[in-house]
């Protein structure tokens, strides 16, 4: 699935985004985590092929937050059209056709609702790699669950990954259910502070997944 740049097409008529996510079976249950590999495989792959990387980024966006406004308001700075008011069928300005798969839309129907938890006895911690190194920063964490900013202090070195078992140490959010986003952009667990170019005092915003 993709976009189909260049092609002359007949838009249609713009629609709001839909506040009610398309259903769909996966062709075998899968957990949570298993759903965002999935997901993080499509996102990371697909701009690379076809279309403009800033409409990918911003129907990616839209598709990771709960919050329909700021979905519609992403849709919308990208000049982006919804005839079926769906984010599976999109438009560029220019006539390009997006489409993503459901299952970066929406939870599907035979998800397994256990979510992948640690084996008796192990503790949370046993995942954090030793001290990281680089230059310590003091960053901000925004999670979606709270109206207040968290300072952390990070290294350059850390990893994405090694971020989200503090927070769920700190504030008990698994790291299954966290989307780390830096200017809009989704960020990865292998990524680096360093390589994710935060500066201090900047905000990670921290999208919790509901329960399902």
């Amino acid at each position: 699935m993709g976009s189909n740049p260049g092609n002359n097409v007949t838009i249609g008529k713009n629609k709001p985004l839909s506040s009610e996510k398309p259903k769909w079976k996966s062709e075998i249950p899968i957990t949570m985590g298993q759903l965002r590999s999935k997901r993080d495989e499509y996102w990371e792959t697909q701009p690379a092929f076809e279309g403009r990387k800033e409409i990918w980024d911003a129907l990616h966006a839209a598709c990771e937050t709960e919050d329909m406004a700021l979905a519609q308001a992403f849709v919308d700075g990208a000049n982006i059209t919804l005839p079926s008011g769906q984010l599976t069928d999109a438009y560029d300005e220019l006539g390009n056709h997006y489409t993503v798969p459901l299952y970066c839309i929406s939870l599907p129907t035979n998800l397994i609702t256990c979510e992948e938890t640690s084996s008796p006895g192990e503790s949370s911690k046993d995942h954090i790699p030793v001290e990281a190194s680089g230059e310590e920063l003091i960053i901000k964490i925004r999670l979606s669950t709270s109206t207040k900013d968290v300072k952390m202090s990070v290294r350059t070195g850390e990893t994405i990954g090694a971020i989200k078992h503090r927070i769920h140490t700190d504030f008990g959010v698994p790291p299954s259910k966290q989307r780390c986003f830096f200017s809009g952009k989704l960020l990865y667990d292998k990524l680096t502070i360093g390589e994710t170019k935060i500066s201090k005092g900047f905000v990670v915003q921290i999208v919790v997944a509901p329960d399902s």
